[in-house]
């Protein structure tokens, strides 16, 4: 551990570069801890760059937690359209009645009561009554996991429970009691511009004389994962069918991708297949059971959509059906040109911006 004159140069030196290098953004102009609160679930795996541009649009939007509350949540999921990890969106809206049911709409500033709000993890509680309340709380995000692993020369793999917790520890140790909010701020932004992922600029950095990785040429093999991600390959096949204007479509209800999102009847399979075998399926059938003429307007529109863990390979077949007998109790029916009305995924998106519908 640094010894209290070597913690202090690098408490001073983490300080000093923040005031020189910090971006100005919004959410480090106030205390409002709704708002700090909205910022952080929005830039977790988000870039500050994009994630800007949908914090202005919901704060506008809602400027507090009970504009939020009182919302749809289907409007809560339009407005984050486009952002990804969707669960998000709706634990924000969970979490915003919650905070009008139960404390009044004035948001907690304890510790321990924020935690216990839904979607909230140990770094945004910590993030919450740092920025709100100077509280000596240590945030500990992929940045700060980066730099500390590197300073420090740490090999502890930071998706580990042990790892976790010494990271931890130590961030605590590091922090300016009195300075909490600037100083997480600060290490954090260190970690965004300075000590990035890949090809950081350490001849230039201000702890090169200082940092272990750099002395043993570890930068780059640092901070250490021991998971490696599986992705899963899916395949859709979506059925876009025409019945003049209209067309139909369903809110995804499973505890899966995009739940609450809507799309075109969807049939996914195991592997990829073409038209002429997707309407052998017993789904196809009981779509279009009793329907008569099928046309198939358009031979598939594909694109790949990649998550964090999966794969998605989506073919988009355009269909008119000449009879309104089809099995569609489960299905909603909607102008088409209306559909950029709708709290879509990404991978809709791109289909209707193909058919220049958005």
């Amino acid at each position: 551990m640094l010894s209290d004159n070597l913690l202090n140069t690098f408490r001073r030196s983490l300080l000093n570069w923040y005031d020189s290098n910090k971006r100005d953004l919004p959410w480090r102009e106030t205390q409002d801890a709704y708002k700090i609160w909205l910022s952080e679930i929005i830039l977790q795996q988000t870039r500050v760059n994009q994630g800007l541009a949908y914090y202005n649009r919901f704060i506008q939007q809602f400027p507090n937690v009970q504009h939020l509350a009182n919302s749809h949540e289907e409007e809560v999921l339009k407005l984050w359209q486009g952002l990804g990890y969707y669960s998000r969106a709706r634990n924000i809206h969970a979490t915003a009645k919650t905070i009008v049911s139960e404390y009044n709409g004035i948001f907690p500033t304890d510790y321990e009561e924020i935690i216990r709000l839904k979607g909230i993890g140990d770094y945004t509680a910590a993030a919450i009554c740092s920025f709100s309340q100077n509280k000596p709380y240590a945030v500990v995000d992929g940045n700060v996991f980066r730099v500390l692993a590197r300073i420090f020369n740490i090999d502890t793999a930071i998706d580990t429970t042990s790892g976790k917790k010494e990271f931890k520890i130590l961030a605590q140790s590091l922090l300016d009691k009195n300075k909490a909010a600037v100083y997480n701020q600060a290490i954090m932004e260190f970690g965004a511009l300075q000590c990035v992922p890949n090809n950081p600029d350490c001849e230039n950095c201000i702890f090169n004389y200082s940092c272990s990785a750099f002395a043993e040429n570890k930068v780059q093999y640092l901070p250490v994962k021991s998971k490696k991600t599986k992705v899963r390959e899916r395949f859709f096949n979506y059925l876009v069918i025409l019945d003049g204007s209209y067309c139909f479509i369903q809110k995804r209800t499973e505890n899966d991708v995009w739940k609450n999102l809507y799309e075109f009847p969807l049939i996914e399979t195991t592997q990829k297949i073409d038209f002429s075998e997707l309407v052998l399926t017993d789904s196809f059938r009981a779509i279009f059971k009793n329907a008569g003429d099928i046309e198939l307007l358009h031979n598939g529109f594909y694109t790949k959509h990649i998550l964090s863990h999966q794969k998605i390979h989506a073919v988009f077949y355009t269909l008119k059906t000449f009879s309104t007998n089809i099995s569609i109790n489960r299905y909603e029916k909607t102008f088409f040109n209306k559909l950029a009305n709708y709290p879509v995924s990404r991978l809709i998106e791109i289909y209707l911006e193909s058919q220049k519908i958005i």
